[in-house]
């Protein structure tokens, strides 16, 4: 990619990260359907459709040998003269690459330490845009203090994590930051929801007070290679006094859904019979 390209001089790009197991992507439809809202929020041209995207994945999967993994794909506005207003006749550049993860499994769930702080990320949050570097800097704080995640804060109140969406659990009551331009519309997010109602779990969309942290039950994160991930403290904030049940039953209902969207033949050979 040449120096010269929107993505390393602006953050100008959009990007997706799906799980793939044996050449099959989970809930392939809604990371395209995001990644072209990503793209209209912007007004950038994505020059590939769901399934050239999809013939990418496939041969980028079966020439790294990859079994489990994460797939990542990124469109910039492309090479153009360093102005800040769109460039005229900039063709996009597409980046696409896989990355071998840990398979995930029902049983091996654990319990995450989150560090609190303050959400400095732009008011754009629901477009899934490259420009990362304040996400970068609250995990690195986190790191610094043995964290896993940061959990962010902004007008008192909770939004997500600097890489994953939220949820708590209150006298058995789900909650969540609702859809708006302060969060990103996970995925994840979405499956964990869906399975909720057909649980019966009772969802509150709605953004959690901070100063009533104490006051929660449960605390996990989702995300598309974190999945369904508990959190065990929130530094100096909250720390969990018993087991999580909840969380417990979403992340199986989660790692089910996985299974059964990475199982079998791949798209394509399903397309084609």
């Amino acid at each position: 990619m040449p120096v010269t390209d929107r993505a390393f001089l602006f953050g100008d790009g959009i990007y997706e990260v799906v799980f793939g197991r044996d050449g099959r992507f989970a809930f392939w439809e809604l990371h395209m359907q995001r990644l072209a809202r990503s793209a209209a929020e912007v007004e950038l041209k994505v020059p590939l459709d769901s399934g050239q995207w999809l013939a990418v994945a496939e041969r980028l999967w079966a020439d790294a040998g990859c079994e489990t993994g994460s797939l990542y794909l990124e469109v910039s506005r492309g090479v153009a003269p360093r102005e800040h207003s769109f460039p005229e006749r900039a063709e996009p550049t597409v980046v696409a690459f896989v990355k071998e993860l840990k398979v995930a499994t029902e049983g091996d769930g654990e319990a995450a330490l989150a560090v609190l702080l303050p959400d400095q990320r732009w008011l754009r949050c629901d477009i899934k845009s490259v420009n990362l570097l304040p996400n970068v800097l609250a995990r690195q704080a986190a790191k610094r203090q043995g964290g896993r995640e940061a959990i962010l804060v902004r007008d008192g109140l909770l939004t997500e994590g600097a890489a994953t969406n939220l949820f708590l659990v209150r006298q058995g009551e789900l909650w969540t930051h609702p859809l708006d331009q302060h969060i990103l519309p996970g995925v994840t997010r979405h499956v964990v929801l869906e399975e909720a109602r057909r649980l019966g779990i009772p969802i509150r969309l709605e953004a959690y007070p901070a100063d009533e942290l104490a006051l929660v039950d449960e605390v996990f994160v989702t995300g598309t290679t974190s999945h369904v991930l508990a959190i065990g403290e929130i530094l100096g904030h909250w720390r969990r006094s018993g087991p999580d049940p909840i969380t417990a039953r979403l992340r199986q209902a989660y790692l089910g859904r996985l299974e059964a969207e990475t199982m079998g033949a791949p798209h394509s050979a399903q397309s084609a019979g």
